[in-house]
């Protein structure tokens, strides 16, 4: 049993780590969380692309069955950002009582997925080409729009994470 914390475990301002493990906590979890709205809606529900759709065609039983490990590969990939994410937010969470960020931590989720779609469309759209958001006609305007919508949360968030921190809560 743990012992209750007296008043001078509690501090007037929160340590920097504080505030920094809650931020990584944050961006990791919005990384896992972008990449799972991609792979469940964009490559499941929408069945719009795999990951490696434009590379292997999902056009024959053997490239779907390659698209699909490659499709749970990703899969574990978010699902072990978002387990950085949980055991750092549980690290920022324990044996303190610090007022907690939140204009900053929903701005570092943000900032997080807005980070996943930058690095995802640049590298595996444009770059490496191994899939478009739509393929097709208009792939492109998907493309970029994948982008933009990225950027914007990039923006975003980190005028959330600086806000707060110009407030003097973070």
């Amino acid at each position: 049993m743990s012992k209750p914390l007296s008043s001078a475990h509690v501090s007037a301002s929160p340590a920097p780590s504080f505030y920094k493990t809650w931020r990584a906590a944050g961006i990791w979890l919005g990384l896992g969380i972008g990449g799972f709205f991609d792979g469940i809606v964009l490559h499941q529900i929408l069945q719009w692309h795999h990951l490696v759709s434009e590379v292997y065609p999902p056009t024959t039983l053997q490239n779907l069955k390659f698209n699909t490990l490659a499709d749970g590969l990703f899969h574990a990939a978010t699902w072990v950002f978002t387990l950085i994410g949980l055991v750092l937010l549980w690290r920022g969470t324990r044996g303190t009582h610090q007022p907690r960020p939140t204009l900053a931590f929903v701005g570092a989720l943000l900032f997080g997925w807005g980070l996943f779609n930058v690095l995802e469309g640049t590298v595996s759209h444009q770059l490496l080409g191994l899939h478009h958001v739509r393929p097709g006609p208009d792939q492109l305007a998907y493309d970029l729009g994948f982008l933009v919508w990225g950027a914007a949360m990039l923006v975003t968030g980190g005028l959330l994470m600086r806000g707060e921190k110009r407030s003097g809560t973070l």
